[in-house]
């Protein structure tokens, strides 16, 4: 049994609205009574990320520049789930296969995480994509170049990953397919 509140919403309105960004503005009370009138809040689309694994047990990586961190990293395929888009695997198997050129008929879900729960609405979705295969080429968006990295799970350090969703689904997949 906890004594933790959530928080009461006085009041909310979103105050910056484009296609890639919204922000909502929250007054809330504390349990202690305390108001916070400026409380911002990213209102982010969900997340699916997918760690390949080849027949061979080779991890597919990307690798590509973040702007917001101004660093080229390493990383599993993500992306965000389409306004509209209901079939959080389907939108996986989508994101994987745009970004790498391969696909895999075995999608398991391992987890939904929450990327950053103090500022932002949004999950990840994490899925395990077994028998990887490349089928063709990437379909990048406009912002995206992407390069596509095999490294033999065994051979993986995870030092390497500094994208907190990824290492989290590198430990999670690998977890997995130790019991499996």
């Amino acid at each position: 049994m906890t004594n933790l509140k959530k928080w009461q919403i006085i009041k909310s309105e979103l105050v910056f609205h484009n296609r890639w960004c919204q922000v909502r503005q929250d007054a809330v009370q504390l349990s202690s009574g305390q108001v916070i009138d400026d409380y911002f809040v990213n209102i982010r689309p969900e997340i699916v990320l997918v760690v390949p694994v080849t027949g061979d047990n080779q991890l597919v990586f990307v690798r590509q520049y973040r702007h917001g961190v101004k660093e080229i990293l390493l990383e599993f395929p993500a992306g965000a789930v389409d306004a509209g888009e209901d079939n959080i695997t389907a939108a996986a198997r989508r994101e994987f296969e745009e970004e790498t050129g391969y696909q895999s008929d075995s999608l398991i879900p391992l987890a939904v995480l929450y990327d950053n729960p103090v500022k932002d609405t949004n999950r990840i979705h994490i899925f395990l994509a077994l028998n990887a295969i490349p089928t063709g080429q990437q379909k990048l968006d406009v912002t995206e170049e992407i390069e596509v990295i095999l490294r033999p799970l065994q051979e993986i350090n995870p030092q390497e990953i500094t994208v907190s969703g990824s290492l989290a689904a590198f430990y999670l997949a690998r977890d997995f397919l130790k019991q499996n």
